[in-house]
């Protein structure tokens, strides 16, 4: 995740996939401070990544590609943040196996 914002000085509800990853990996440490397994751990994670996402929908994209378009980012999901639950669910769906 610091990669992610050192590479694209990312934040919070800037529309990009950090909006996915910061909460997974917020809650993926709570889980696991708690003492769950990795699995339970991984599977708030994901939904924690899939809110995220779905958080991305109302926003105005301020960084990447999609900050060309302006007023015209809002309403759609970000796909960056798209790609991130998308990659974190697979990986839930290889441990669970």
């Amino acid at each position: 995740m610091d990669g992610i914002v050192q590479r694209g000085r990312a934040q919070l509800e800037d529309k990009t996939m950090y909006d996915a990853w910061a909460p997974a990996l917020t809650a993926l440490d709570v889980s696991l401070g708690n003492g769950d397994d990795l699995v339970a751990a991984l599977g708030n994670a994901v939904a924690a990544a899939e809110q995220g996402m779905k958080d991305t929908i109302p926003l105005q994209a301020k960084k990447g590609r999609a900050s060309y378009l302006g007023e015209r980012s809002i309403g759609h999901q970000d796909p960056g943040a798209t790609s991130s639950y998308l990659i974190l669910n697979a990986l839930l769906d290889v441990i669970k196996d």
